[in-house]
Formats: structure tokens, C-alpha cells, sequence
């Protein structure tokens, strides 16, 4: 399991099967040899009435390779899943589901989209470590499109017609560059908000290094070390949380021609995966299907309803 595909090529002669794509699943879920999630015995034969399931010889409880992933009770074939994580996973920019469908010879965009978005769901890693150090904190503004929101947004700091988030880098080294990155929709930059961002995602003990902005003072657990920006460029008191927050735009509307408040932080989390492993994008492909393994199946209410709900 420590080995990856490094090429198409390679993944098409790693996975060019179902069968090869369960005996990796399987080596995943049980790397020392299968276990029964019943009753912990490790005795099983594989059934040949039931595709990808073992039957443990101690309870009798039958156990899907797939079970408990986002692929369980999946119609499509595992190489399309397997596909469609290495795509999402390898790509520079990401992959929009008009492109999965083109790539993967899909039947409907419909098919493509819960793809895409239930292996961007799988992309938070559960029990993740929060950042840690000198953590570089601001807030930015994307634009949201929808039949409700004016086509310049709102004024000011308004929400309307706008999509708020807050970031948070680690900077590395003395500031030699960027590490960990978090992003999350904020629905304002009140005390409130930011310091419930900070208290998420930030480690007791770390410095927070922000532009000054009165919202941050007073944030729990943390050393706070503002800067009052001024008329001086913001990208220079803080180069790293800017820098993302320029490449975030960028790609929100060179891959999905904008984001939709709905759905927003999947797609926060999508670029937030890619780019804490932007130095090892195919390893980044076992990564993805090894979270997946973590997280319980997603039907499709679940993921068409609004994330704020959830």
C-alpha cells in the first residue's frame, strides 16, 4: 500500500480490472488479513453469490469490500471509481463533472456530479491535526452567482452576492513558505465567526498572525499578532493566506465557472485537499480512497440539500 501510480499508464496496468481494484480495497480495510467487524475473527471465504463479499466462518456476518465507503450500494463499477479518484486526485486544477462524464464515457451529467461529489466529501480526513506555529489568518470575498443575488453584490461588507471565507496557512520555516492550508464559508466576520474558524482549525498555543482587524482580538487559545495594514498592500503583511486566496478565485471560475453558496464547502475542502498535497498529487490518489474508506456511505438527498443543514 505504500506504492502509487505515477503515470495513466501504470494505473492502467495496476487497475485494469474489478479484481484488481478489490484486492486493493481489500489490502486497505485489512492489511493484515481480513477481521471481522461482528465479532473480530479472521476466518472468512469469499462468497461467489455476492460481488466483492466475505463471509466470516465465526458469526456468519457477511462483509462487503465496499461497505461503510462512499461506494457501498454503488451501481458503478469500481474501475470507475477508481478512475474518477484519480482524476479528481491528479489534476493540477481539479476536474468538473461535465469533464468526468467526457473522460469516463458516463450515461448522465447527474451520474458524473454525485461522483465527483461524494469523493469531494471524502476529502476530510476525520480527526485531522488542527495547524500549528505562525498560522497566517484573513478573510476574503467570492463572488456567488444565483437568481437571487444582485450581478454586482452587495456593498461593502455585505453578504449579499457574495460568498464569505476565512483561511488559515501555516507558514514554514520563518516564513520560507506556505504549509497547511484550512478554508471555511464564515456567514460573517464578526468575533463570532472568525473566532469559532480559529478555534476549528488553529492549535492552542499558535501564533495568529492577521491584518489588525478588530474581530480577532480576544480569540481563545491562541497568540494574536496583528498587523494594521493600512494603506500598505495586504499581500504584504500576510503573503501566504493572500497568494491562496488569489489561486482560490482563479480556479473557482477557470474550473467551475463559479461556486454556488449550496455546495460551497466541498468545493473549499476539493481545493483545501489539493492543495496540502500539492507536492505529492498521485500519492494524493491513495490518500483520497483511503478517507473515503472513513466515511459512511452518501445517498443522494444528502448530498443535493443544502451543506448548512447537514
Amino acid at each position: 500500500m505504500n506504492d502509487f501510480p505515477r503515470s495513466l499508464m501504470e494505473f492502467q496496468q495496476r487497475f485494469p480490472d474489478e479484481a484488481a481494484c478489490v484486492a486493493y480495497l481489500a489490502a486497505a480495510r485489512w492489511p493484515h488479513g481480513f477481521v471481522c467487524p461482528g465479532c473480530g475473527k479472521g476466518k472468512a471465504w469469499q462468497l461467489q453469490t455476492k460481488p466483492w463479499t466475505w463471509e466470516c466462518a465465526g458469526c456468519g456476518k457477511q462483509t462487503s469490500v465496499t461497505a461503510g465507503t462512499i461506494m457501498h450500494h454503488s451501481k458503478l463499477p469500481l474501475t470507475t471509481w477508481f478512475w474518477a479518484a484519480y482524476l479528481m486526485a491528479t489534476h493540477s486544477n481539479g476536474i468538473s463533472a461535465l469533464q468526468l462524464q467526457r473522460q469516463l464515457a458516463l450515461g448522465s451529467y447527474k451520474t458524473a456530479w454525485l461522483l465527483g461529489a461524494k469523493l469531494r466529501r471524502s476529502m476530510v480526513a476525520p480527526g485531522r491535526t488542527p495547524l500549528a506555529g505562525l498560522v497566517e489568518i484573513d478573510e476574503t470575498e467570492l463572488p456567488c452567482r444565483s437568481k437571487n443575488d444582485p450581478p454586482a453584490g452587495g456593498g461593502g461588507r455585505s453578504r449579499q452576492g457574495k460568498i464569505l471565507v476565512a483561511g488559515a496557512v501555516e507558514v514554514e520555516d520563518g516564513g520560507a513558505g506556505p504549509g497547511r492550508l484550512r478554508l471555511a464559508e464564515i456567514p460573517d466576520f464578526s468575533a463570532a465567526s472568525l473566532h469559532a474558524f480559529i478555534a476549528a482549525h488553529v492549535a492552542p498555543g499558535a501564533t495568529a498572525k492577521t491584518d489588525g482587524l478588530p474581530s480577532y482580538a480576544g480569540a481563545p487559545g491562541v497568540q494574536h499578532d496583528p498587523h494594521v495594514i493600512g494603506k500598505m498592500a495586504a499581500h504584504i503583511v500576510l503573503p501566504w493566506v493572500h497568494r491562496v486566496f488569489s489561486n482560490l478565485k482563479v480556479w473557482a471560475l477557470g474550473v467551475y465557472h463559479g461556486l454556488r453558496r449550496k455546495h460551497v464547502q466541498s468545493y473549499l475542502d476539493e481545493f483545501v485537499f489539493r492543495f496540502n498535497r500539492r507536492r505529492t498529487r498521485h500519492a494524493a490518489f491513495r490518500t483520497l480512497l483511503g478517507i473515503g474508506a472513513a466515511h459512511p456511505p452518501l445517498g443522494y438527498k444528502i448530498l443535493i440539500s443544502p451543506e448548512a443543514q447537514q
